[in-house]
């Protein structure tokens, strides 16, 4: 069977099989009539889209060849003289004739739109986001009808986002939604629908507090960003919790599948060591709240609390944990002092600063030394606990809202501390790093790049070895200090 993949690298496939479709514009010349979506698009169009501004004189006859090969690589068992019946001639020329299953994002978008009640569209949302490998047509961005489909394929991820969590609610799935949608939230925080969704799956927890205070969390950011005060809509699910108007959320589901119940089961009964974890804050409530919420936490475990940065480094030293919460303000030795010599010595666990605001020139300072990202005291339990495994996966940056800033505020400066230039790195290593730059986990990597997750972090280990570093973190702050990424660019790569 025929199939072709946007949602990532685009490729086409027969049978499973990757099909050499030539060089970037000839695979250019596909896509563009996948965006399509089945109708014809005019030789003159592909010729001025192929070309912006300045195509060649021989543009018709280049197209045609283009054209030409990739129906022998399509369709390799076509006599002759017989007519195409995948790329075809549609006068004044050509279309792609598929059905909705042999095109990834034709499908996906039709999941998308699907209707139903909460457990159809949940596992719509679910089979939809499962074939979304990447950024869309990425390899194609510096062309404007691909950047505008990536763009539109986008926003339809994001409705799927949210229809699954609105379904994960009606469905009682409260618990297991409310960290990714605060992520979710967090990283887009002018729509407002994350927002709802968000304060409704606190609300349904019984967290009526948590779920207001992320209503004027919205407030806050649209009033800041847009000079604009709450949605209607809002403001009556504000007014609403208030009044405490609101419907008793559903009960949980119960029995999970299979797969999700062994995911569910704790660390210890699956025969995996628990995540050990060390807090050092010089304020007694912070770390009983810390280790309150880990004792309940199945997989986790407290094994030491430092008062200040001095007492963190010999506890360190002692209990050897997996991650260290460290206070970025403390007495006697600060969090940044106490994170150098942590991070300093052989084989270190990871480090995540707790803030209650910070300046950006201590958190940037924390960046370059090989933190893996921040916190706020003021988190929900919920993103605590997924910072924990985030940085001891090693695989991504924590609260992406605060690194973002710091970044676009930071990036550019000359640090003679700062690795040298990225000279001697292969065109797939500098994609590599490109990705990680744009927080992309090994696995979202791999997908883009058509790599095994192992492959990924075999070349993150040698990007880390080449430039004299140890943490993920301080590879993103290299690429952009080297001016090799810039804050807002549109990833290309080179190896394309």
């Amino acid at each position: 069977m025929l199939t072709f993949t946007a949602l990532g690298p685009f490729q086409a496939w027969a049978d499973g099989a990757p099909l050499d479709l030539g060089g970037q514009r000839q695979r250019a010349v596909l896509a563009r009539l996948l965006v399509a979506g089945g109708r014809a698009v005019p030789v003159n169009t592909l010729i001025d889209e192929l070309w912006p501004g300045a195509p060649p004189a021989q543009a018709l006859s280049t197209i045609q060849g283009y054209v030409s090969r990739l129906r022998r690589a399509l369709e390799p068992d076509r006599a002759p003289r017989e007519e195409a019946r995948v790329l075809v001639s549609a006068p004044p020329g050509y279309a792609l004739r598929a059905a909705t299953e042999q095109v990834d994002a034709w499908r996906f978008e039709a999941l998308v739109k699907s209707e139903g009640d909460p457990g159809r569209v949940w596992a719509a949302m679910d089979t939809a986001l499962e074939l979304w490998r990447g950024p869309a047509l990425a390899e194609f961005g510096e062309l404007s009808w691909a950047a505008t489909e990536a763009g539109r394929l986008e926003e339809l991820r994001l409705i799927a986002v949210e229809r699954r969590a609105g379904a994960g609610l009606a469905l009682g799935r409260a618990t297991s939604l409310v960290a990714d949608l605060e992520a979710h939230a967090s990283a887009y925080p002018l729509r407002e629908e994350a927002w709802r969704l968000l304060a409704t799956g606190l609300y349904g927890l019984g967290r009526q507090g948590d779920a207001l205070a992320a209503l004027r969390r919205a407030r806050s950011v649209w009033r800041d960003e847009l000079g604009l005060d709450l949605s209607a809509g809002l403001q009556r699910l504000e007014a609403d919790m208030l009044a405490q108007r609101l419907e008793s959320p559903a009960p949980e589901e119960p029995p999970q599948p299979p797969a999700e119940a062994a995911a569910a089961v704790p660390a210890a009964a699956s025969g995996t060591a628990p995540l050990r974890v060390v807090v050092a804050d010089d304020q007694a409530l912070v770390r009983a709240g810390v280790r309150a919420m880990l004792d309940a936490e199945p997989g986790v475990t407290m094994v030491g609390e430092a008062t200040n940065g001095e007492e963190a480094i010999a506890l360190v030293a002692e209990t050897g944990p997996d991650v260290v919460l460290l206070d970025i303000q403390m007495p006697h030795l600060d969090g940044l002092a106490a994170a150098r010599r942590i991070l300093s010595e052989n084989r270190p666990p990871k480090v995540i600063m707790m803030t209650t605001f910070g300046s950006d020139e201590n958190l940037y300072a924390a960046l370059r030394a090989g933190v893996s990202g921040f916190i706020l005291k003021t988190s929900a339990p919920e993103q605590f606990l997924a910072a924990i495994r985030a940085a001891s996966a090693g695989d991504a940056l924590i609260d992406p809202t605060i690194t973002t800033r710091l970044i676009a505020g930071f990036a550019g400066r000359v640090d003679p501390a700062s690795p040298p230039a990225l000279a001697g790195l292969a065109d797939s290593q500098l994609d590599v790093l490109k990705l990680v730059a744009r927080g992309l986990t090994n696995r979202q990597i791999g997908q883009t790049l058509s790599l095994s997750e192992e492959e990924v972090a075999i070349m993150v280990k040698s990007l880390l070895e080449h430039l004299g570093l140890f943490d993920r973190a301080q590879l993103v702050m290299a690429a952009y200090e080297s001016g090799f990424v810039t804050p807002g660019e549109k990833t290309s790569f080179s190896s394309l």
